[in-house]
């Protein structure tokens, strides 16, 4: 049964990698058509995301075959490239969110936005519910907090709805960049967690967040 649990939580990670790449090539693309900010760093977040989830999925690779749940060189590479991604990201939304506004520029549309962030929310939320299901079986803090990451998805995906939608709704171009700006805020907690983590100030996980409560 314990070897079942730790397979599945490797296949919840797997699909974490592939969803993520999947939303950023989506999100990015559709970002730049429609000129939405927000949609676009929400996508380059997706495939930062991707990096965590790698070296989560290699992390209960190896806890499967030791038990051993503290971080190894290679986890600790992966938390200090997402955070220095994280970081880059948090500088390139706030400058192009500032152009944008001192410009007053305005997204051709953002439906787009509003159908990937309800898509993300759907599976970000079916993710935070199996990873906890999974890891309070194991008592696996790691786990644990490997749904705390998509959490942070989930949250990331409801600024991307309010941003889209506002605008959508007003017509106010504004909106975007501030919805740019406050995922800029998210991304620049969670390269700090990252950092954090990897110099074995927080929990034992690879990943960028550290709640681990029940959603």
């Amino acid at each position: 049964m314990k070897e079942r649990n730790y397979r599945y939580a490797s296949l919840l990670a797997l699909f974490t990698i592939f969803y993520n790449l999947a939303e950023g090539v989506v999100s990015i693309w559709l970002g730049v058509a429609d000129e939405t900010l927000a949609l676009f760093g929400f996508g380059v977040d997706s495939f930062i995301e991707v990096i965590s989830a790698i070296g989560v999925w290699h992390m209960l690779r190896r806890i499967r075959a030791n038990g051993n749940e503290t971080r190894d060189e290679f986890e600790q590479r992966a938390l200090r490239i997402t955070g220095s991604a994280f970081y880059v990201l948090t500088i390139g939304l706030i400058l192009t969110a500032g152009l944008n506004l001192y410009q007053s520029h305005k997204p051709e549309t953002t439906v787009w936005g509003i159908v990937v962030s309800v898509v993300s929310i759907s599976f970000m939320w079916v993710l935070i519910r199996q990873k906890t299901t999974v890891g309070k079986t194991l008592k696996s803090p790691a786990i644990l907090a490997d749904a705390a990451c998509s959490r942070a998805c989930l949250y990331l995906s409801l600024v991307l709805m309010a941003a889209s939608v506002g605008y959508e709704l007003t017509g106010i171009g504004s909106l975007d960049s501030i919805g740019a700006i406050l995922i800029a805020w998210l991304t620049f907690k969670e390269g700090k967690e990252s950092f954090a983590k990897a110099k074995g100030m927080n929990c034992s996980c690879n990943c960028s967040c550290s709640r681990t409560e029940t959603p």
